[in-house]
């Protein structure tokens, strides 16, 4: 069962599996948000999105920083990105028509930006997210039954996916 469902400007469905929510400078111990932090922030962020979903694309929807030129240091002037850095799974129903769609669906792993810890919802999620060209980003993939795994001499389920 989806955390939320969002519906795309094109009125394509998508489930939102996961969704991961951070401080986009909770980390950052001295220095300014810059040009070079936010870089290295939406680097980390879409490198631990291909970690946590490999297989899976990943499609950063891009930033608008604010800047302020008054208050410039030795890395450039202050960019401030949006508060919250989210890092969402979705799921729809399969791109290839042909495709079995009991065993087939669509995936892709979305970073991206907002003012607030909301969950994005129906219409109301954020335009840019809305905005997602799902048929040239998503992938399609197979779902497989749940495996019985063996590990430690505890048995648990595992849902294994391949690729389509």
């Amino acid at each position: 069962m989806p955390l939320t469902r969002v519906t795309l400007t094109s009125g394509r469905s998508l489930d939102l599996a996961e969704l991961r929510l951070t401080s986009t400078y909770g980390g950052m111990l001295e220095g300014y948000p810059c040009k070079p932090v936010n870089e290295m922030a939406i680097r980390g962020l879409l490198t631990t999105a291909e970690r946590t979903h490999p297989g899976t694309p990943v499609h950063l929807i891009p930033p608008t920083p604010e800047r302020d030129d008054s208050h410039a240091g030795p890395f450039g002037p202050v960019e401030t990105l949006p508060p919250v850095a989210c890092v969402g799974s979705f799921r729809s129903t399969a791109l290839d028509p042909a495709l079995d769609p009991v065993l087939h669906r669509s995936a892709l792993t979305v970073v991206w930006f907002q003012q607030t810890v909301g969950v994005p919802s129906g219409d109301d999620a954020e335009e840019s997210l809305r905005r997602i060209d799902w048929e040239s980003l998503a992938e399609d993939d197979e779902l497989v039954a749940p495996v019985l795994v063996v590990c430690g001499g505890l048995l648990t389920w595992s849902a294994l996916q391949t690729p389509a």
